[in-house]
C-alpha cells in the first residue's frame, strides 16, 4: 500500500496588507513593487495569534469538511520556520489546542521546502509503522513577526498562512509516485534570521541592530529556484519514468508571482492555463512552508482533483532546500 492525501484544508488570517500599505512603510513606488514581484496583498496575523494558531485554524476547516475523527491520526508533523518558540516544538502546541495526547508530534525546519519535507517524512511513517493510520502534516508560517518594515525587497513579498493535509494509505498505484529531497549548505546565509538562536542569542544589542530580523539575499536566492526547481521536478519524473506533459498539476512554491512565471517557461507550462499551475501568491504573497499546501487547497477547491490526476508538488527554501512529490490522487 502507498499512502496518498485524502484531505486539505487553508487559512489565511483576514487582515489584507496592500501594497499601498508597503509604499508607505519603505518608500518604494506600488508601481515598482508590482513590477519586481507581482504581488498585490498579503495577509498578516493578528498581534494575538501565533503560528500554532494558524495551524489550529487551517486544521479546523479541513476537519469541517472532510470528518475526519481525531483518533485516526496518529502523528502530527509542522513544517515551520517561524515557531511559537525555539522550544518546545509549535506541533507540539498544536496538539495541545487539537485536544490531542499519546502521539508523536514534532517540526520539521526547511525554511520554505519544510511542507515537501515533512510530507516525505509522514510518508516514511506510514510505511514502516503498521499501527499509523492517518498523519496530520501542516505547512504554517508568521513571518510578519521577523519582516523588517523598512525593507521593501522581503516585507513586499511575504505573508502569513496555513496549509493541512492528512496522508493516509491508499491502494496500489495512488498517492505517492516518487520523490526527490535535495540540500546544499553553500549559501546558507543567503536566508537567514541571524539573532535569536545558539549562535547569537537575541541579545539588547543585536536587536538594536535589527539582527533578529528575516535577511533575504534575493538574486542568489531566485538563481537558485530557477536552477533548482527544475532540477528536483526532472528527478522526480525520471524516477517515476514519466515526462511533465503527462503531470496534470503542478503546485509550486509561490516565492512571488515573476518566479513563478520564469519556472513556467522553464518547464515548458507556460500555456496560459492557470489551472495546471495555479498561483495564489498574487494576493497572498510568499507564505513560506505554508506556500504548497495553502495553494494545494485553493486548487482543489477551485477545481477538485479527480481521482488519478497527477499532481507534483516542489519548493525550494533556505539553506539551500528543495524537494518534489509526485503524487496520483485517490
Amino acid at each position: 500500500m502507498a499512502s496518498g492525501i485524502i484531505s486539505t484544508g487553508s487559512w489565511a488570517p483576514p487582515n489584507v496588507v496592500t501594497n499601498y500599505q508597503i509604499q508607505q512603510w519603505t518608500g518604494a513606488r506600488v508601481e515598482l513593487i508590482r513590477e519586481r514581484t507581482g504581488i498585490e496583498e498579503r495577509r498578516y496575523a493578528s498581534d494575538s495569534m501565533a503560528t500554532s494558531d494558524l495551524a489550529f485554524e487551517a486544521v479546523s476547516v479541513m476537519l469541517r469538511r472532510e470528518e475526519i475523527p481525531l483518533e485516526r491520526i496518529r502523528a502530527v508533523i509542522v513544517a515551520t520556520s517561524t515557531p511559537d518558540h525555539p522550544q518546545p516544538a509549535t506541533a507540539s502546541i498544536l496538539l495541545a489546542k487539537l485536544g490531542m495526547c499519546g502521539i508523536p508530534a514534532f517540526d520539521i525546519a526547511a525554511a520554505c521546502s519544510g511542507f515537501v519535507y515533512a510530507l516525505s517524512v509522514g510518508n516514511a511513517l506510514l510505511s514502516c509503522c503498521d499501527e499509523m493510520d492517518c498523519v496530520l502534516v501542516v505547512g504554517a508560517d508568521t513571518y510578519s513577526r521577523v519582516m523588517n518594515r523598512g525593507d521593501y525587497r522581503t516585507v513586499s513579498i511575504f505573508g502569513d498562512a496555513a496549509g493541512a493535509v492528512v496522508i493516509s494509505r491508499v491502494p496500489h498505484g495512488f498517492g505517492i509516485v516518487a520523490s526527490c529531497l535535495f540540500g546544499e549548505g553553500r549559501g546558507w546565509d543567503d536566508v537567514i534570521v541571524g539573532a535569536g538562536g545558539s549562535r547569537a542569542p537575541a541579545t539588547a544589542e543585536r536587536i538594536a541592530r535589527g539582527e533578529h530580523f528575516f535577511r533575504m539575499s534575493g538574486r542568489n536566492t531566485r538563481e537558485y529556484a530557477l536552477h533548482t526547481l527544475p532540477e528536483v521536478i526532472g528527478r522526480t519524473l525520471e524516477k517515476a519514468e514519466i515526462s511533465p506533459s503527462m503531470v496534470d498539476r503542478f503546485i509550486v512554491h509561490q516565492a512571488n508571482v515573476r518566479l513563478i512565471e520564469a519556472l513556467r517557461k522553464k518547464l515548458g507550462i507556460d500555456d496560459g492555463d492557470e489551472r495546471r499551475c495555479p498561483m495564489t501568491a498574487m494576493y497572498f504573497g510568499n507564505t513560506a512552508a505554508a506556500s504548497i499546501p495553502f495553494t494545494l487547497d485553493a486548487s482543489h477547491r477551485a477545481h477538485a482533483f479527480q481521482r488519478g490526476e497527477r499532481v507534483m508538488l516542489a519548493a525550494v527554501g533556505g539553506g539551500y532546500s528543495a524537494g518534489a512529490i509526485l503524487l496520483k490522487w485517490y
